[in-house]
């Protein structure tokens, strides 16, 4: 999902001051100023690097809500709730990158990898979750909605630790068993690891603070956002193993590292026995060789054909689910939310 630059700039021009009252918090707690360095490390190391596409979709759906421009303050509130998202990202990452023994993380070390850092980053980790619920109390705590944003983010949490922990005991790098793998597995992972906090949780966080109340709305909009975040990681999976490096921005190694992707699972689904073979032999194996024998498997299934097809049917159903809302809203939702979020995923290169 491509955000311009002066929305990026924007939305990171806010940081600075929430990072300082982090840090000011250790502070009147009487923390020592290594302990207060260290804090600030983490949280500038860890939480602003990414892309920012779920911090910045809450301020761009508060903004379609509304329909008009933020205030000055209108924007700030928007934006201390996207960041909360970027700090739940962080410390979802910082823990992520322990449990896969990964070395960078964008473009720069993986925190634990930092030199004397190693496993105090799981501490970091907890820090980083912790941060946001001060954020909350001390930005939100007098707004109606507060304790629906809270349940939110805690209830987000969980559903995200379900699917990494369906993930980590599907998948082990170091385990290979392709019959622990399913189309359905692959859904709920994709569901839970992934869409609830980056499509639904920026959305419903914008529409609590809209003054939206009426459960159905909330309903109709998870029903929307969840295929399409399951539409967005499948694209996740298909740029990884057929993406050009130079767009995507990485080399992908789903094959090499066991990932219970969805090429993998729908190869699995139509495979004759030979070719179940070949992908039993060589999926999750740390050699080039194996990693080619795989996609000759899945040139053999046309699996980018496969892909296109599963393309076009989500696009037709979420937009379907789109044009159930009226044109000119109703009950706090608007089409245009949903829009934005699919114009900037559908036949996305990166």
């Amino acid at each position: 999902m491509s955000i311009s630059s002066a929305s990026r700039d924007k939305f990171l021009s806010v940081w600075p001051s929430l990072s300082d009252e982090l840090v000011a918090y250790l502070d009147k707690e009487g923390m020592p100023a290594d302990a207060k360095a260290w804090f600030k490390g983490n949280l500038d190391h860890n939480t602003p690097g990414g892309k920012l596409n779920r911090g910045i979709s809450v301020v761009d759906t508060t903004e379609i809500l509304k329909g008009s421009p933020l205030t000055d303050e209108e924007y700030r509130k928007a934006a201390i709730l996207g960041w909360c998202i970027e700090l739940l990202q962080a410390y979802f990452l910082v823990a992520d990158d322990m449990m896969d023994a990964s070395i960078t993380r964008r473009g720069q070390p993986c925190w634990y990898r930092v030199e004397n850092v190693g496993n105090i980053a799981i501490n970091d980790a907890f820090m980083l979750e912790a941060s946001i619920y001060y954020l909350l109390k001390k930005h939100f705590r007098q707004e109606k909605y507060y304790v629906d944003i809270l349940e939110l983010f805690l209830e987000t949490t969980f559903q995200t630790e379900m699917g990494q922990l369906i993930d980590l005991i599907t998948a082990p790098e170091d385990s290979v068993d392709l019959s622990k793998f399913s189309l359905s597995k692959h859904h709920l992972i994709v569901v839970y690891k992934t869409a609830f906090y980056s499509f639904y949780l920026p959305v419903a966080l914008a529409m609590h603070s809209a003054g939206v109340t009426n459960p159905a709305s909330y309903k109709t909009a998870l029903d929307i956002l969840l295929p399409l975040g399951e539409y967005f990681q499948v694209q996740d999976d298909y740029l990884d193993c057929y993406g050009k490096p130079e767009q995507i921005g990485k080399i992908g190694t789903d094959i090499l590292d066991n990932k219970c992707g969805w090429l993998i699972n729908v190869a699995l689904g139509i495979a004759s026995e030979e070719q179940r073979k070949v992908l039993d032999e060589n999926y999750g194996q740390k050699s080039a060789l194996s990693e080619a024998r795989v996609k000759a498997v899945f040139a053999e299934l046309d699996l980018t054909q496969k892909f296109n097809d599963f393309e076009a049917e989500s696009y037709a159903k979420i937009n379907g689910l789109i044009e159930q809302i009226p044109e000119e809203g109703a009950d706090g939702l608007k089409r245009e939310v949903f829009r934005s979020f699919l114009g900037k995923v559908y036949k996305r290169t990166k």
